[in-house]
């Protein structure tokens, strides 16, 4: 089964959330997690696509202070 983005009625009823992995570029990494997690029943299991989405916001959080220092 594969996870895909909720249908979206109107730009006003964007998902925060899904707003924010979409501007820091680990949303599909976000919905490897939840297809592991939904596949497998056990997150422990997934620890291959958690670390992949923290990694990804991890980076997206360094970019982000780095441009705000300059």
């Amino acid at each position: 089964m594969t996870i895909k983005p909720r249908e979206k009625l109107a730009d006003s009823d964007d998902d925060p959330v899904e707003s924010m992995l979409k501007k820091s570029g680990c949303l599909d990494l976000h919905y490897k997690v939840q297809e592991c997690i939904n596949t497998t029943r056990d997150w422990r299991k997934c620890q291959g696509e958690v670390n992949d989405f923290k990694d990804c916001i991890t980076r997206h959080k360094q970019a982000e202070m780095t441009r705000s220092k300059s």
